[in-house]
């Protein structure tokens, strides 16, 4: 994601939320004088090109549901309250500014519609949408928005940077599928980017969405106690996620291509920010579109949702390639997220530093895991230099320091630190029962919590709580304090997904669980995934232990394509091979590739299956079976509680 979520509109300010405490007000002071106030680019660069904006601010889906709400940011005014870090508020006073922006003549952004932008290059017969954010009814606005001010040009190509949601989800919303089935409309996108854009969506998906409702703040009012941005971008939309597979792959860098007469060459960066992800070089108007790879913060390497690790090596090696193949020639850089930096001499800087940002965590990291040191030691040692200390577009606003050299040192040497001590430790509850013990009983402890708050020791508190809630969930004084100690915690947090995070930690003690409020894996999403990657998707929801004296052998034969998988359940584990001539089954499944899907839908039974073409030969009983041997993912199972 970007690193998706998806809150919608916001609810009422909650009552039971805590002023400020003194030593994150005191905090406040302290860094606000040593931020870099003097560099105030970025305010006339986000709002240089302004044309107009959409008014009001609130997008509706077909039924009325408020699915993006701008407006709801207004309280953005003024200098940063005591509850919100000052760098924070500015960086979420940026993002929230929305409206079509004119980058240069033939080039346009749309911003604030979405986590995301969307931008319109314009061809000789209409126009190419880059991104189309995360859902079909911003996107449709946006391209409304940038119709209103450019003319009705119709759509004439897409291109999706990478295979992150808020880059293609919203392409219904701009083009139909049936012209991009019939040629009319292209759509190009690097290769791999439909299997990478199905598989993250579906395998983990549940986890993913739940833990990235806290990430973007889902459940959490806006306002300044409360949600206020989460850095790459405001929030998510949640509307219609829809995904139209690319009709031409980018599979080289320095491939070139022609659409509506608008030269674009392509420079290849998988394993970046995202699995499949590009660079795209408009030599026409001297554009360089880095996707998401250099933007105004300093991203995830691991997003705290949940995700593969990203190779921050490689990541860096690509923006140096980037200024040695377009930084003679470019005179403007613009990203998915953020705005535009203009100028050759301040867009070659620009990539330079955040080249050197994410190098210098990667070989920091690895210099330090040489000497011994672990993750955690290392975040706290790493300190950046002046140069990137001091760049607004290098400070952690979405990835962070502290959890970016974590995962780099995870990408290297795993899990274990090699202490023997942290090799085979005692799963949450049952280590919080012993602590608990150990240091006196649960009021023992929070009575201790209480004095380390009062000093401001936020980080010990949080720890010692957590032990208590997990050993005794009810108890009260313990949910309460660890509730106030997120708080504050999120509070004092210079990061957005981090602040999201405590605070939703604590709307959930207070209040119970939000739940997810959306799921990146549409209908568009699931139909896009290979035979093997639905099997799999399949295997990781069979529960083991239920079914380990289960041996079943289906046969599925696609009525429509001739193709045929044999799946076996044994062991507790499903496998698929294609399937050979005149081999066992207890049954066969007759059904159109069509059908295939619902076999990995939340909801498959035997009656549904019918009522899709599915047709049983053999052991009707078998497929029940295997359906019963099948866990429901849970979209709402706890996180700050057991």
């Amino acid at each position: 994601m970007s690193d998706t979520g998806a809150p919608g509109e916001g609810p009422a300010v909650d009552s039971t939320q805590k002023p400020a405490g003194a030593p994150i007000s005191a905090a406040h002071q302290e860094q606000t004088a040593s931020l870099p106030w003097h560099d105030d680019q970025d305010v006339a660069d986000a709002a240089r090109g302004f044309l107009g904006a959409v008014e009001p601010g609130v997008i509706r889906d077909a039924e009325g549901r408020v699915v993006w709400d701008n407006d709801s940011y207004v309280f953005l005014a003024g200098d940063a309250p005591p509850t919100v870090h000052p760098s924070l508020w500015r960086q979420s006073r940026l993002n929230a500014m929305q409206g079509l922006f004119e980058v240069v003549p033939g080039l346009y952004q749309v911003r604030g519609l979405d986590l995301s932008n969307v931008s319109f290059i314009e061809g000789t017969r209409g126009v190419i949408v880059l991104d189309p954010l995360i859902s079909a009814e911003t996107a449709a606005a946006a391209l409304g928005l940038y119709r209103a001010h450019r003319g009705d040009r119709p759509v004439t190509g897409v291109v999706c940077t990478h295979s992150h949601v808020d880059h293609f989800g919203g392409v219904r919303g701009v083009v139909s599928p049936e012209d991009v089935d019939s040629g009319a409309v292209p759509v190009l996108a690097p290769q791999g980017f439909t299997r990478h854009a199905v598989s993250e969506n579906v395998y983990a998906g549940t986890a993913m969405a739940r833990r990235a409702a806290y990430m973007y703040g889902a459940a959490l009012p806006r306002g300044p106690r409360g949600q206020v941005g989460a850095g790459l971008g405001q929030t998510t939309s949640t509307g219609s996620v829809g995904l139209l597979p690319p009709t031409r792959e980018i599979a080289r860098t320095g491939q070139e291509e022609v659409l509506d007469g608008v030269r674009m060459v392509f420079q290849m960066a998988p394993d970046s920010e995202a699995p499949a992800e590009m660079h795209l070089y408009l030599p026409q108007l001297h554009a360089l579109c880095t996707a998401e790879n250099a933007t105004h913060v300093l991203h995830n390497i691991l997003t705290i949702r949940g995700a593969q690790v990203r190779d921050a090596h490689g990541w860096a090696g690509y923006l140096t390639e980037a200024l040695e193949l377009f930084g003679g020639d470019l005179e403007v850089v613009f990203a998915s997220h953020h705005w535009p930096t203009w100028g050759r001499e301040r867009a070659v800087a620009f990539l330079a530093l955040q080249r050197d940002l994410y190098a210098y965590l990667h070989d920091q990291t690895l210099r330090m895991l040489n000497q011994g040191m672990t993750g955690p030691e290392i975040a706290e040692a790493m300190v950046l230099p002046p140069a990137l200390e001091n760049a607004w577009h290098a400070r952690g606003y979405y990835g962070s320091v502290s959890h970016n050299v974590k995962a780099v040192y995870q990408r290297y040497m795993g899990w274990y630190d090699g202490n023997p001590a942290h090799l085979w430790p005692h799963p949450p509850v049952e280590a919080a029962h012993r602590y608990v013990e150990f240091m006196g009983g649960a009021d023992a402890v929070v009575d201790k919590a209480r004095t380390s708050f009062a000093a401001g020791d936020l980080r010990w508190a949080a720890e010692v709580l957590n032990h208590v809630v997990f050993a005794r969930p009810d108890h009260e004084a313990a949910r309460e304090l660890l509730a106030d100690t997120y708080e504050q915690l999120g509070y004092g947090a210079e990061n957005g997904t981090w602040r999201c995070a405590y605070l939703s930690g604590a709307h959930e003690l207070r209040h119970g669980t939000g739940g997810t409020p959306a799921s990146t894996a549409g209908a568009d999403v699931v139909a896009q995934l290979t035979p093997g990657q639905l099997f799999d998707a399949l295997a990781v929801r069979v529960n083991g232990p239920r079914c380990w004296h289960e041996q079943i052998v289906l046969e599925l034969a696609l009525s429509d394509t001739g193709a045929r998988y044999r799946l076996e359940l044994r062991n507790g584990v499903l496998t698929h091979t294609v399937a050979s001539p005149g081999g066992r089954a207890d049954a066969v499944l007759h059904l159109p590739a069509a059908a295939l899907p619902r076999l990995a839908g939340a909801v498959a039974d035997p009656a549904a299956l019918t009522a899709a073409g599915v047709v049983v030969d053999g052991d009707a009983g078998a497929l029940g079976r295997l359906l019963a041997a099948l866990d429901a993912p849970d979209p709402g199972f706890a996180i700050v509680t057991p």
